[in-house]
């Protein structure tokens, strides 16, 4: 019986461990050395929401029914012009202020010309919850992250894989769901430079 529980705890630990970090899949940061900028682009189109694997639209009608039920129309315009904003720009300039904090030699920006593109393709998200005084539950995000030459994009030169990268209660927007998707992005930029410093001493 303790052989069966010892067993039981090393195998939660062991998933426990396995997520909320990134996992090398291909490749290696040596093609960084010598770089600069990195260009990034964000992808949403494979991503499902939630533990039922909504589509977004799915997950979208499901917030617009419960935000007017519960707040108001106006609210819920409020809150899908938001869902728009962030996905567009804020979740990108969440990633930059975490990678960029970390990586110090390679900066990660929008639109350059450079020769590299990281493509991170979201597979999972997860909004998590918000409950002011009685606490909350962060954000999580799957992710495939996958640098490519910016001018021959079938050219891969590193795949990553993110695995529930857990947000953390940091930002004056975490009381909303775009707001927690936010720091998970933010987390997950920060992983990555940690490891490129590391890789690039």
């Amino acid at each position: 019986m303790k052989k069966l529980f010892l067993l039981l705890f090393v195998a939660i630990m062991t998933t426990a461990f396995a997520q909320n970090q990134i996992n090398i899949i291909q490749g290696n940061f040596d093609f960084l050395k010598d770089q600069t900028e990195v260009n990034v682009q964000l992808k949403f189109d494979n991503a499902v929401y939630q533990e039922k694997n909504f589509t977004e639209e799915q997950y979208l009608e499901n917030r617009k029914a419960d935000i007017t039920a519960k707040k108001s129309e106006e609210v819920w315009k409020n809150w899908n012009y938001q869902w728009d904003r962030f996905k567009s720009t804020e979740f990108q300039e969440y990633f930059f202020k975490g990678v960029n904090n970390r990586a110090k030699k390679v900066f990660f920006r929008n639109n350059v010309k450079a020769k590299y593109t990281l493509i991170i393709d979201a597979k999972w998200i997860y909004a998590g919850w918000y409950g002011g005084m009685i606490g909350s539950q962060e954000g999580k995000l799957d992710a495939d992250l996958t640098f490519v030459e910016t001018d021959n994009p079938s050219n891969i030169v590193m795949k990553l894989q993110a695995d529930k990268i857990l947000g953390r209660q940091m930002n004056k927007d975490f009381s909303w769901e775009y707001g927690r998707i936010a720091a998970t992005y933010e987390i997950l930029g920060k992983k990555l430079g940690k490891e490129i410093k590391e890789a690039l001493k």
